[in-house]
């Protein structure tokens, strides 16, 4: 009996340590974003990867459909505030709405005078007396104007349409337990594109960085709004949720993790040799793939 007694004790107290060590596995793996996160004791190997999408591809018009595209549903969550923004992928800060807003908008640069209204005797610091109302007399009947401040000029947001950059940084794993090779999506960042004219730092600037885990819950409550547009059959059109698990879209490798942190371009010399170093990269990741099955 005392045995019987001593072996359900130690069966207990070995079900409470493997469900504590499985809750704090799934706490730590939800932190960093992970939707599916794949238990420690189950990866044999991993590398950190970080990806580029331009979603003017035509591979990725799908998410980036006419009022549907992935840009306007992740910022329009953060305005309702159903989505959490984060200043980088390390996930340790936040932004907050209006700090996302400011981010996804541009300042008006101010076109000035005209020749024709220099000449007509406009000037940049002209108040209402240029108008033609009376002017107001200063000392010994001098007349004198109360220059005004000048105004800042307007601010406008992105369109949807133009935010068509993004970066994904992912966890290339290999399960030993189920032998296949996953992507483990960490986050997603939208990115103002450099390219824009109204983007005058010329440079891209992120807008805010997302749990991937975070998105999946958001794609999954607007069905109507998180479409990956399937232009062969409308009867089939997909949420954006499952368009990422089927990685239906295309990408290129910008970063590897390293210890210096940098970016393939900045490792090579230059963006066409960062390109060339993409493609290298993704090879190596495939035939180390392929190798794990060779014997």
């Amino acid at each position: 009996m005392n045995k019987f007694l001593s072996f359900a004790a130690l069966a207990a107290s070995l079900t409470l340590s493997v469900s504590a060590s499985a809750q704090e596995q799934a706490t730590t793996a939800s932190s960093n974003g992970s939707y599916r996160p794949i238990p420690n004791s189950d990866i044999m190997f991993r590398k950190t990867i970080w990806r580029a999408v331009d979603l003017r591809e035509k591979q990725n018009k799908p998410m980036f459909s006419e009022g549907k595209e992935i840009s306007r549903v992740i910022l329009e969550a953060v305005k309702r505030g159903e989505l959490q923004a984060y200043r980088n992928d390390s996930l340790t800060s936040t932004f907050t709405g209006p700090e996302v807003s400011s981010r996804m908008s541009y300042v008006e640069a101010s076109a000035g005078l005209s020749e024709e209204e220099k000449a007509a005797g406009f000037s940049e610091e002209s108040t209402d007396d240029d108008w033609g109302a009376p002017k107001t007399k200063g000392k010994k009947g001098k007349t004198a104007s109360k220059p005004k401040a000048p105004a800042a000029p307007p601010s406008y947001e992105y369109r949807y349409k133009d935010l068509y950059q993004m970066e994904l940084k992912e966890d290339m794993i290999f399960d030993k337990k189920r032998s296949r090779m996953y992507h483990d999506i960490k986050t997603v960042t939208l990115l103002v594109p450099s390219t824009l004219s109204s983007n005058v730092s010329g440079i891209e600037t992120p807008i805010g960085t997302f749990k991937y885990s975070d998105l999946v819950r958001v794609f999954r409550a607007n069905p109507d709004k998180a479409i990956w547009f399937n232009s062969q059959n409308d009867a089939q059109h997909k949420n954006l949720a499952d368009a990422f698990e089927l990685w239906l879209f295309n990408s290129y490798i910008v970063k590897v993790s390293n210890p210096n942190d940098s970016r393939l371009d900045e490792v090579y010399g230059g963006p066409q040799q960062g390109i060339l170093a993409a493609q290298q990269a993704a090879s190596d990741l495939i035939e180390y793939e392929y190798n794990l099955w060779s014997f």
